[in-house]
């Protein structure tokens, strides 16, 4: 049923490419993806996709500017191999935080983005939980948006009791907090915090009650730690039980593993849009959940022309 349907990866999730493979039943489709002597990206596709609805999983994932350039250049060369149409699968939208200008003569890099996506030759994009819903009008193409709630919620509610509070770690989210708060039948609380700079974050106070409660730190990503650290010391000393954090995307770049391995958090529940490094697997707190079903489904959906959003009714 799915004969015109063509999978291919490039190195960033190349084991999240495989399972929606698996869920699809399709083999992954043969392309070598590597770099000359000096570093430049080279694509190399071994197989006919004349006329085919080709996918392109590739989340932009450290290294991310290597990450990004190939999926252009595989996106190029879909193209010029005459794809009837192609999809950039984008679990991890990266440079999505620089989407509007905070400074003077600042860019918006993940409007950039989007131009390269569209001229290289992408028809559609397929990302999940991006950190700026506009970022979806950035692009001059349809652009599905998924969210990791169907998955995260399973886990919650399987293994969080109802003593629980759901806590946004900024104003920013407290929309995402509250609609798993509803689903979940737990309160809510915000941290507000003030960022001193880049990557960095102060916790200044705690909207909500959470003495004698176990609590959830809700958000999309990980970068850093820092902002989920300071969060749950804070949360700590306004008298919770434990803390657990639960976010999307586990980009834990710098210092976030030794971070989380020092703080008092409990869980680190994310999902595999971006594969863990060595150290962050060998970190006993973190716990991995696929979203490969999810995004099996809407590769299907996509391929059938099928509603998207009546995944998340």
């Amino acid at each position: 049923m799915l004969e015109r349907i063509r999978i291919f990866s490039g190195n960033s999730n190349i084991s999240l490419a495989e399972k929606i493979c698996c869920n699809l039943g399709v083999p992954l489709g043969k392309a070598n993806v590597t770099t000359f002597s000096d570093g430049e990206t080279r694509v190399e596709i071994n197989e006919n996709v004349r006329g085919m609805d080709v996918f392109i999983i590739q989340s932009s994932c450290p290294p991310v500017n290597v990450t990004l350039m190939e999926l252009l250049i595989m996106i190029d060369a879909m193209k010029r191999a005459s794809a009837d149409r192609i999809t950039a699968v984008i679990p991890y939208y990266g440079y999505a935080r620089q989407d509007r200008k905070v400074a003077p003569r600042a860019p918006i890099t993940a409007k950039l983005i989007a131009d390269l996506i569209t001229t290289a030759g992408a028809q559609r994009v397929l990302s999940m939980d991006l950190h700026a819903g506009q970022i979806q009008g950035f692009f001059n193409i349809p652009v599905d948006n998924l969210f990791a709630t169907p998955i995260l919620l399973d886990y919650m509610k399987k293994n969080f009791q109802d003593d629980t509070v759901i806590v946004s770690p900024d104003t920013g989210g407290v929309e995402r907090a509250r609609a798993f708060g509803s689903r979940l039948g737990a309160n809510l609380a915000i941290i507000d915090k003030r960022r001193e700079g880049p990557n960095e974050a102060q916790v200044m106070n705690i909207i909500g009650h959470v003495k004698d409660k176990r609590v959830l730190i809700l958000d999309d990503m990980i970068d850093t730690a820092g902002t989920v650290v300071q969060a749950a010391v804070a949360l700590k000393e306004a008298g919770a039980i434990d803390v657990s954090v639960c976010a999307t995307h586990p980009v834990l770049s710098g210092p976030a593993i030794e971070r989380l391995e020092k703080s008092e958090i409990k869980e680190v529940i994310v999902t595999d849009t971006i594969p863990l490094h060595p150290q962050a697997q060998a970190c006993k707190c973190i716990k991995v959940l696929s979203v490969a079903s999810l995004l099996s489904e809407a590769v299907r959906r996509i391929y059938y022309n099928d509603s998207i959003s009546s995944l998340f009714i």
